[in-house]
C-alpha cells in the first residue's frame, strides 16, 4: 500500500470516527429542526439535521464500493444529496428524514458512479441506469442458482436475467460489453513500461517526412517572393499587395485615385510588376516543377 493510499484511508477513518461522535436525534428532535428549517429558513437547524445523518450516508455509499470508485468520492456525493433530501423534507409525513434521504443519496451516489465510468453515457434512460446497477447483483443470483452459467453467452442465465430486470435479453449482453470496456488513456503505458498506447497509435495524417519538406517549400517561396517583391518600387509594391496579396482587392480605379493617376496607368503599372515578378520567379519554378506560366494579363475591374 503506497503512501498515497495509506493517507486516504487514515483520513477516512477519522472522519468516520467524528461522525460517530454525533448523537443520533429522536423523532421530536428531528422534527422540530425540519420545522425551524422549514418554516424560518434555521440553517443551524439544517446542519443538524445532516450532520445526525452522515453515518448512513457512509452505509449507503459502502454498498457501491465495489464499483471500483474512491470511498470519499461516493460519500461527499452521498452526502450531497442528504443536503438536498433536507431541503426537500416535510415533517408533519409520518416518516423519519433518513427513509426519505435515501432515495435522494441513492441518487446522487449512481449519478456519480455513471458519470465516472466512462467518458461515454452508460445509463442514459431509466432503464438502462436499472441495469447498469441490477446486473452484477442480479448475475450473482443467477449463477448461484444455476451452477457453470456464462452470462457473455446466449443461453438461458441471459433470458433470466432480462425477465428479472424486465428487460430485452440483447439490453442485458450489451450493458455487459459497455461495462466490461472501460476507458483507456493513450498515456498509459503498455506491457513493456517504457512505451504507452499513444506511440502505437497510428496517424491519418501526412508522415514527418513530407511534412518537413512542405514547411521547407513554403519558407522558401515566402522568402522568393519577399526578395522578388523587394525589388519592385513602392507604387509597384503596393499594386500588387492590393490586387493580389490582400483579401478586400482594390480597383484600378481606387488604386489611380490614390496615386493621382488614372485608371490606365494604374494598370499599366500592375503590368509592368508582375512581369518583374515572373521573370523574378520564373527560376524557383522550374526548379519546383511548377507548369510554365503564360504571359502576365492585366485584371479586369
Amino acid at each position: 500500500m503506497n503512501q498515497r493510499t495509506t493517507t486516504a484511508s487514515s483520513t477516512l477513518d477519522q472522519y468516520l470516527r467524528e461522525i460517530n461522535r454525533v448523537s443520533l436525534l429522536t423523532v421530536d428532535e428531528e422534527r422540530r429542526l425540519a420545522r425551524e428549517f422549514r418554516d424560518g429558513g434555521n440553517k443551524r437547524a439544517a446542519h443538524k439535521l445532516v450532520e445526525a445523518n452522515l453515518r448512513f450516508v457512509v452505509k449507503v455509499a459502502f454498498e457501491y464500493r465495489s464499483y471500483g470508485l474512491r470511498m470519499a468520492d461516493l460519500i461527499q456525493e452521498g452526502n450531497i444529496g442528504l443536503m438536498k433530501a433536507v431541503q426537500k423534507f416535510d415533517p408533519d409525513k409520518e416518516i423519519r428524514l433518513i427513509s426519505y434521504a435515501v432515495w435522494w443519496i441513492r441518487a446522487y451516489i449512481q449519478n456519480h458512479i455513471l458519470k465516472s465510468w466512462s467518458l461515454v453515457k452508460i445509463g442514459t434512460t431509466q432503464a438502462q441506469r436499472k441495469l447498469f446497477f441490477s446486473l452484477a447483483r442480479t448475475r450473482h443470483e443467477i449463477e448461484r442458482a444455476t451452477p457453470g452459467a456464462n452470462l457473455e453467452g446466449e443461453g438461458i442465465d441471459v433470458n433470466l436475467v432480462a425477465k428479472k430486470l424486465r428487460v430485452r435479453p440483447s439490453d442485458v449482453i450489451e450493458m455487459q460489453q459497455r461495462m466490461e470496456g472501460r476507458d483507456l488513456s493513450l498515456d498509459a503505458p503498455v506491457a513493456d513500461g517504457t512505451s504507452t498506447h499513444l506511440e502505437f497509435t497510428p496517424s491519418d495524417g501526412e508522415g514527418q517526412d513530407v511534412e518537413l519538406g512542405r514547411h521547407e517549400e513554403e519558407a522558401l517561396l515566402n522568402g522568393r517572393v519577399a526578395d522578388a517583391m523587394s525589388r519592385l518600387d513602392p507604387r509597384e509594391r503596393h499594386i500588387i499587395e492590393a490586387r493580389i496579396m490582400k483579401d478586400g482587392k482594390e480597383t484600378l480605379r481606387d488604386l489611380g485615385q490614390h496615386f493621382g493617376f488614372s485608371r490606365e496607368r494604374a494598370r499599366q503599372l500592375e503590368i509592368r510588376a508582375l512581369e518583374k515578378l515572373r521573370r523574378d520567379l520564373q527560376p524557383l519554378a522550374d526548379d519546383m516543377g511548377w507548369p510554365a506560366a503564360g504571359g502576365a494579363a492585366a485584371g479586369m475591374d
